[in-house]
């Protein structure tokens, strides 16, 4: 398995190489064909290298060059790098399939030669990121992911704003990308060389401050590319400005770099004592995650509101890093283990259901014009394909069961339970507000996401668009298709899932997830040294054994027990869920149709309280739909409101109330506009200091110079 995940590794540079050739020869037409075809290829190259090595159970090394005064660079698959490379691999491969049929529809706003020699650059530059075996191989691959990444949003960009999006973005990434730089400097004080091996080996020598020092900078130079409060202010910005054919890569493969970024360092690299960096990780990915959730509700151009969704999703998986490392450090190996299980479980997670999504936004806005959900409705008549996957993936980001998106943010909300095992109640406090957040969080996503569905596919058509789209192709069906299966796969098949996840978990968190999690069932002597055997005896009564004879593997229930002074036992199983929901709905259609298959079914005029019919201005809108939650959080909000107009007939009865508002985002008001007031009032002071008089000049060198006298005399 280890020369199988080497092989395809080396057959996935050998193909983007060539493909990288042929971007710069081939025709418009033929471009688009080689980013079909040949991405697909090596997308399911990445797949095999990363499953072949979660399979094998041995990590894969490959030295490239030895370096004077740096040491080995090298490229290495571990269980890590394995899970980031199958799920980036999965979502390349739906991208590769989807991209083809947008490209030819607009072909002069995606010329297909240049996106395609991005596209396979930015290919090899992620898979370097994520099997790099050192800090110089993994910094200058990161970089170059950087500039490749400001390149593909600006292709093809319809939306010049001032400055343009993708220099936005740009600024951020290389400011954490400094702060990265700074981070594997001081942990490479003491080592030996710059590989991975070598910093770890090394991390012992570090002191308290050089470990805070490492984890604050890392969390959010990685945290810049996953859009953590507060240097996420660019990412809505940046995504709605991205074409079509690429937001899905970058909200599926790059935003999940900076996860990697903040296990490989501060999971693997620098294992960190104390419980504070876990707890700082925990309220800034629990605040991440409402903050972004709240402007995702409220938001209505649809790519926008998916941004803001991206967010509150890193916050989520943030959070659950944060959880494994502050039980990492307190010596609570399963529980460490299963926060960990979660985090990377919701990575997977939003990965699919995320790129599912802005695949379908993309074809809507070509469908009818526009993202604006007021001016949509009706569109499930109109795109019914779409709405089926778009409704998919809706149910998925909303943990709605039997979708995967239930799985991982149920073991969340349950990791945080866990912290009933810590011994400080400060720490026991901020576990359970954090809790109260994310359960906060998961309502508002229901909420939001009924809202998108709702406003755009249902009720009746609202704007003056038209739709000009003649249908998908069959390689965008099949891409929509292939995410909104594995959604369903992840979320019927937990136990499946988490067998696989385990082989990174174990290593990093000290204690396997599989064993605690799912008890095995379906085994012969069905023992399991965390549960005992007559709990074991009366789960098997309940008919948890169902299905020994016919599935592999331990079991179809996720379990999670606690210990003998509180044995709470949280248990859940979507594979038997699904299978008993199917059998009452055929139960209940076959009891309906038994009853109803004698009675003459009745059709009339709809009837609309006693108007003609109902118009598009009545019916309700995205804006009005979200204004509750505007109300109930105006502290947050803040808007100004620039204009509040009444229309009215004889002054008792309105017909139109309009009210627009200005709003500032949470993270500009407290961040960036003090820094800029400050900045700015900075730079006025010192514009004052230069009115042309030579005698206030010479004064300013010679306080300057008293000043360094004094400052070297103080030394």
């Amino acid at each position: 398995m280890t020369t199988l995940a080497g092989g395809g590794l080396l057959l996935f540079f050998l193909l983007c190489a060539i493909a990288l050739i042929l971007s710069l020869i081939v025709s418009e037409m033929a471009a688009a064909i080689l980013i079909g075809w040949g991405g697909a290829i090596c997308s399911i190259l990445l797949m095999l290298a990363g499953a072949a090595r979660l399979a094998g159970g041995q990590d894969y090394y490959q030295p490239l060059w030895m370096v004077h005064g740096v040491g080995q660079l090298s490229l290495r698959i571990d269980a890590l790098s394995a899970v980031f490379l199958f799920a980036a691999g999965l979502v390349y491969l739906s991208c590769c399939l989807f991209a083809p049929g947008r490209m030819m529809h607009s072909r002069n706003r995606y010329p297909a030669r240049r996106y395609s020699l991005l596209h396979f650059a930015l290919m090899i530059s992620v898979a370097v990121i994520l099997t790099a075996g050192d800090a110089l191989t993994f910094l200058i691959s990161w970089e170059c992911m950087s500039i490749l990444t400001y390149l593909l949003v600006n292709h093809g960009q319809e939306e010049q704003t001032d400055p343009p999006a993708g220099y936005i973005m740009l600024a951020m990434s290389e400011a954490g990308f400094l702060a990265v730089v700074i981070a594997f400097l001081i942990a490479a004080s003491g080592a030996a060389g710059l590989s991975f091996s070598a910093l770890h080996e090394s991390s012992v020598q570090l002191s308290a401050g050089a470990e805070w020092g490492i984890f604050i900078l890392s969390l959010f130079g990685f945290g810049v590319k996953c859009g953590l409060v507060p240097v996420n202010f660019w990412l809505p910005r940046c995504y709605t400005a991205s074409p079509a054919v690429f937001v899905p890569v970058l909200a599926g493969v790059t935003l999940n770099l900076g996860f990697y970024g903040i296990l490989r360092m501060n999971g693997d690299l620098i294992p960190l004592h104390g419980i504070g960096p876990g707890l700082f990780a925990l309220v800034t990915g629990s605040i991440t995650a409402l903050v972004g959730i709240l402007y995702a509700t409220t938001e209505n151009d649809l790519k926008t509101m998916l941004a803001h969704s991206s967010i509150e999703n890193a916050g989520i998986i943030v959070a659950g890093i944060g959880a494994f490392l502050a039980f990492r450090s307190s010596a609570i190996a399963v529980p460490a283990a299963i926060a960990l299980t979660a985090a990377l479980y919701h990575t997977v997670n939003h990965s699919l259901y995320k790129t599912l999504l802005f695949e379908s936004a993309g074809e809507i806005e070509s469908a009818v014009g526009t993202r604006d959900m007021d001016q949509m409705g009706g569109l499930i008549r109109a795109l019914p394909g779409i709405s089926i996957v778009f409704l998919a993936g809706c149910l998925a980001i909303s943990a709605a069961p039997p979708f995967n998106g239930f799985v991982s943010e149920w073991l969340t909300l349950q990791t945080f339970l866990r912290s009933a095992l810590l011994s400080s109640a400060l720490v026991k406090v901020v576990f359970a507000l954090c809790g109260a957040i994310l359960a906060l969080t998961a309502a508002l996503a229901i909420t939001c996401f009924v809202r998108t569905y709702a406003m755009s596919f249902l009720g009746i058509r609202r704007g003056d668009w038209r739709f000009t789209v003649a249908g998908l192709s069959r390689r965008a069906r099949a891409s929509m298709i292939l995410l909104a299966v594995a959604c369903l796969l992840l979320g019927i098949l937990p136990t499946y899932a988490i067998g696989v996840l385990n082989r990174a978990v174990e290593p990093l968190a000290g204690a396997s997830a599989t064993a605690a999690l799912v008890p095995p069932f379906f085994t012969a002597n069905g023992s399991n040294g965390q549960l005992p055997a007559a709990f074991l005896q009366d789960f098997h009564n309940l008919g948890a054994q169902t299905g020994a004879h016919v599935l592999p593997g331990r079991g179809l229930v996720l379990l999670l027990r606690g210990l003998e002074q509180n044995p709470v036992v949280f248990a859940m199983s979507p594979s038997y869920g699904v299978a008993a929901v199917a059998v009452f709905v055929l139960v209940a259609y076959v009891v309906v149709g038994w009853l109803t298959r004698r009675r003459a079914a009745a059709s009339g005029e709809l009837w609309a309280g006693g108007i003609p019919r109902l118009f598009p201005e009545m019916t309700y809108t995205a804006t009005g739909f979200s204004n509750p939650v505007r109300v109930v959080f105006q502290a947050i909000f803040r808007p100004n409101i620039v204009e509040d107009a009444r229309d009215t007939v004889a002054v008792h009865f309105r017909t139109a109330i309009r009210r627009k508002r200005d709003e500032t985002h949470l993270v500009d008001r407290i961040f960036l506009e003090p820094i800029g007031t400050a900045f700015g009032g900075f730079a006025r002071f010192l514009a004052g200091m230069h009115h042309g008089l030579l005698s206030a000049y010479v004064s300013y060198a010679l306080v300057f110079l008293l000043a360094i006298l004094f400052l070297y005399r103080l030394t």
